[in-house]
């Protein structure tokens, strides 16, 4: 069971708003990813996630996002992660679980069971659903549940090894997974910055970035 965060991406260079003071490329995240902002300027928006997911679409996965994926010659790998972007599934991973949303994914502001893939990196005011009413980023923005979390629970309620890749565990309730452990199974933090708060004292800190921290993982796990 893996958790990811944006250190993970950051090495392919995909930034976060966390990298500069609560602004994400110049703007505050309240205007560009909440449904308030949403309501104030669709067309903001729309046009803040062009760009990301332009960005991202020239991305490439790094090591540690291969190595995970390689992971699955050994073991069953569920990844659970707190990133947009679809690095995990172009290095070739096949259980990944988005908490917070797909970049490349659009849906309905009517109904948002209805989700439509995207083929281009463009999504504009006047892009409609099938029920006719405008799309938006499948995202989740602050101040919206997180529907995935229960079966995010669920698999780290069942987890032999939980492995905490690039994140500061201050962004819940994915932050929170760690509690939902099985008693005594390895438990491994990879982040430059050990996390604030307490934790338990079989938890293996690994203080390094993401792709030279899973290479040491792996020589830990062999």
């Amino acid at each position: 069971m893996v958790l990811t965060g944006a250190g993970i991406s950051a090495e392919s260079g995909l930034k976060t708003f966390r990298d500069s003071n609560g602004l994400w490329e110049g703007h505050d995240v309240m205007e560009v990813a909440s449904p308030q902002g949403w309501y104030k300027n669709p067309e903001l928006v729309l046009e803040f996630y062009n760009q990301r997911r332009k960005q991202a679409h020239t991305a490439l996965p790094n090591k540690a996002h291969t190595i995970l994926a390689q992971l699955e010659d050994k073991y069953q790998v569920d990844i659970i992660t707190q990133n947009v972007d679809n690095l995990h599934e172009k290095a070739g991973s096949s259980n990944v679980h988005h908490l917070h949303g797909q970049l490349f994914q659009s849906r309905s502001t009517q109904d948002e069971n209805l989700i439509y893939e995207m083929d281009d990196w463009k999504l504009e005011l006047g892009d409609l659903c099938e029920l006719g009413s405008q799309l938006r980023p499948n995202i989740v923005w602050f101040g919206e549940a997180v529907p995935m979390m229960d079966m995010a629970i669920e698999l780290t309620s069942k987890a032999d090894i939980f492995l905490v890749v690039g994140t500061s565990l201050q962004v819940y309730p994915a932050a929170g997974l760690i509690n939902y452990c099985p008693a005594k199974i390895p438990k491994y933090i990879i982040d430059p910055n050990r996390p604030a708060g307490s934790f338990d004292s079989d938890i293996i800190f690994i203080e390094d970035k993401a792709s030279t921290g899973m290479e040491t993982f792996m020589s830990l796990e062999s």
